[in-house]
């Protein structure tokens, strides 16, 4: 087994943390708290290819593997993660599947212009009463001639407003359950789709989420994406690949909040001499420090695993689980490590507990992850 990144890989992953260091750390504060969205990180992140790193160079890709595109969401994230799942959200999420299941059409109109960064994209499954519950989906799809009539909604749609191109699923046939479902790509500029309520959250403030609304949308069937019914097992393929997105997202937190936990503890001198010598922050450091390689290693694998050609639906599940809990459980512990200072916002870990919560929520909760993990061991 090699644990070592090869030059391409090692070289990626300087190039990305360079750029957060520099160009994205400036300002994270402020983007958190005023729920600033920067297009213009996005547009710098195309330029440097980070939205092409995985996909050919038919398409004005990189040719590259799915692991460096993977060190670079997490050397985004390290400093500042909204704008690593604004990244991971286009990457994972939409380009991936126009890749997979589009035609040669759909991919010259769409992919290319999402793989040099010009455009951005996002992928709309869940709704109000359709959040694991994929066949709950209440958004419709009828078939009129050459085109398909959309109706309903979607919510904590991940770029929304933003994203000019929307992987959209909708019900063509609801007596059929999730063999009902079928995939579209849809326009932002599309009449009858406009964007509802925006949420405030609770993390991950610089990215953008927000309600899609369809009201007699005409959806022509050549953006039909796959065949009618296909949806489901796309939404799902599609999401095993973005767990593993998440995966680095998370890791990045984690990391980063270790790293200022450690320099904080060896900075803040407490009865004469730094907390880091006091056996129990050194103990608390030395856990945080093996969780977030053991996230790593799980998240390097699945990516791994992808990159392969073998299986990895599990893998990227555990890989999702345990960095989100990771990263919840450190990011925790590096707030308890600054003690009162860290419950306020004048250091970075308070924002980071914040951004780590919702790791373990979407991409599907990791009660669905231990689903997934249980359901692939006990077959």
């Amino acid at each position: 087994m090699v644990f070592q990144l090869t030059e391409d890989q090692q070289m990626m992953q300087k190039v990305a943390r360079q750029f957060a260091e520099k160009e994205v750390a400036d300002g994270v504060a402020t983007r958190d708290e005023n729920e600033e969205f920067s297009r213009e990180l996005y547009d710098a992140m195309g330029e440097l290819g980070f939205t092409g790193i995985c996909f050919p160079e038919k398409y004005g890709g990189a040719d590259g593997d799915y692991l460096s595109y993977i060190l670079a969401v997490e050397e985004v994230s390290r400093i500042d993660d909204s704008v690593g799942i604004t990244l991971a959200t286009s990457v994972s999420l939409c380009q991936w599947p126009i890749l997979a299941y589009g035609s040669e059409e759909q991919k010259e109109k769409y992919l290319v212009s999402l793989v040099d960064g010009k455009k951005m994209g996002a992928f709309a499954l869940t709704e109000a009463n359709a959040g694991t519950d994929a066949a709950s989906q209440q958004t419709t799809a009828v078939l009129d001639g050459e085109d398909y009539i959309l109706n309903g909604s979607k919510i904590f749609i991940t770029n929304a407003g933003e994203a000019e191109i929307y992987i959209v699923f909708a019900m063509t046939d609801k007596t059929k359950g999730v063999k009902g479902i079928t995939a579209f790509i849809l326009e932002k500029q599309t009449p009858g789709f406009s964007f509802g309520k925006k949420e405030h959250k609770l993390g991950i403030r610089a990215s953008q989420t927000m309600e899609l609304v369809f009201e007699n949308v005409r959806i022509p069937k050549a953006n039909r994406l796959g065949k009618e019914g296909e949806g489901f097992k796309i939404a799902m393929t599609t999401l095993d690949g973005g767990r593993i997105g998440v995966a680095a997202q998370a890791l990045g937190i984690a990391q980063a909040a270790l790293d200022h936990a450690i320099k904080y503890s060896k900075e803040r001198v407490q009865f004469g001499k730094a907390i880091s010598s006091n056996q129990a922050i050194a103990f608390m450091l030395a856990d945080m420090a093996t969780k977030v390689e053991a996230a790593r290693l799980l998240t390097y694998r699945a990516a791994f695993l992808k990159d392969q050609g073998l299986p990895f639906s599990k893998e990227a599940a555990m890989a999702k689980m345990f960095a989100s809990d990771t990263a919840m459980a450190v990011a925790t512990d590096a707030v308890q490590i600054f003690g009162g200072y860290g419950y306020t916002r004048e250091y970075p870990v308070e924002r980071l507990m914040r951004n780590a919560k919702i790791t373990q929520i979407y991409e599907g909760t990791n009660q669905v992850q231990r689903m997934v993990i249980s359901g692939a061991i006990l077959r």
